[in-house]
């Protein structure tokens, strides 16, 4: 099994989180930028199964850019994401990238 990465895009930043089996094997911060996302995430993840993230202003360019980079993107509808991110003890930018993850590994998502 592969690893499922969590995005939480920004004009600025991106959040990430990247889980295998289950569990956080990495989190951290880059621009938002498509090329160092992808960096980010072939450092971090051997085996890409999903790059998911919310629905957004730079959802469109960063789906296409990032498939064109040869990951697996998946944009979902960010009230999705959204209920799948209550917990309490985190900060809002680690908690909105875990909830992408959380939902395309239970694939309780709908693709957009």
């Amino acid at each position: 099994m592969g690893e499922y990465i969590g995005l939480d895009v920004s004009m600025k930043d991106t959040a990430i989180s990247v889980r295998r089996d289950g569990k956080r094997i990495w989190r951290g911060k880059c621009a938002s930028d498509p090329e160092v996302i992808t960096r980010m995430v072939r450092k971090h993840a051997r085996e890409p199964e999903r790059v998911i993230f919310e629905t957004g202003p730079l959802s469109v360019w960063f789906y296409h850019a990032l498939q064109a980079e040869g990951l697996p993107a998946i944009c979902v509808d960010a009230r999705h994401a959204k209920a799948g991110s209550r917990s309490a003890s985190r900060s809002a930018s680690q908690v909105r990238a875990a909830a992408p993850w959380h939902l395309g590994q239970c694939r309780l998502r709908q693709e957009l």
